[in-house]
């Protein structure tokens, strides 16, 4: 399978059947999105949308894929699902914590994240969106993967792995909104037992945005995003003794095959 990173937290996940999976769309001021792949075939090419919390950096991007294919399948926690679908999204899957959709080539079971969940809080007062989650994709025939979602260390994922048992990690580790990377690497460490762990919620820098504009447009906005710029090379320098597990950086845009 194939594992792509197109912003701090928005991933795709590639099937070895051809199906593909995003995760937290948040295309507009994202500054890791690249703009070879702002059009209509691009968007047509998911088959499906997780959400891991309702925060507008993880589902501002849900409108525009809506309104290329308003059927694409949105799965999202049980109160954040209902508020998609009183805004007339049409094609949405609600789960809760423990949950689990099984699809073609993938079994996705939501799972415990230690964060907060809210909605439209940038257009005016935030709603309530459930709890936060994480997810674990068990795909058919390959690889077992745990993405963390936005969440602080906490010990609910030593039993993440227990069960589930994963091969990869993607892991938030930027600091400020979640865990950062000295306790990315406690979990990687106490809590998992993965081969590869990719670090997650960390921002690019302005030289590396796949956007300039964006990077600029974020930071004006939100300018607590630079308490999060380049994190991931802290959680590989914690961990470069740490033989058990790889710990795999994604630029932004690209892609790693398992």
């Amino acid at each position: 399978m194939k594992i792509s990173r197109l912003g701090h937290a928005m991933f795709l996940l590639e099937s070895n059947g051809g199906s593909r999976y995003l995760i937290d769309p948040f295309f507009d001021m994202n500054p890791g999105f690249p703009k070879s792949l702002d059009n209509d075939e691009f968007y047509n090419s998911i088959d499906a949308v997780f959400l891991t919390h309702g925060h507008f950096d993880h589902t501002s991007g849900l409108d525009k894929l809506v309104a290329i294919n308003s059927k694409l399948l949105i799965v999202a926690q049980y109160e954040l699902a209902f508020i998609l679908m009183q805004k007339g999204m049409e094609n949405v899957y609600p789960i809760n914590l423990g949950g689990s959709i099984n699809l073609a080539d993938v079994s996705a079971t939501m799972v415990p994240a230690k964060h907060s969940s809210s909605y439209g809080e940038t257009e005016g007062p935030p709603m309530y969106a459930g709890e936060a989650a994480g997810f674990v994709f068990d795909f058919h025939n390959s690889l077992t993967l745990y993405h963390s979602g936005d969440t602080a260390v906490t010990s609910d994922i030593k039993l993440i792995q227990e069960i589930y048992n994963p091969t990869v990690a993607i892991l938030s580790s930027s600091g400020h909104f979640t865990m950062g990377p000295k306790e990315a690497a406690y979990t990687v460490k106490n809590l998992l037992d993965v081969e590869y762990v990719i670090p997650s919620h960390t921002f690019p820098t302005k030289e590396t945005a796949a956007s300039k504009e964006n990077y600029d447009l974020l930071l004006a906005g939100f300018p607590i995003v630079a308490e999060m710029i380049d994190k991931d090379q802290e959680l590989a320098e914690l961990l470069e003794d740490y033989e058990k597990t790889e710990v795999i950086v994604l630029g932004f845009g690209e892609e790693h095959e398992f």
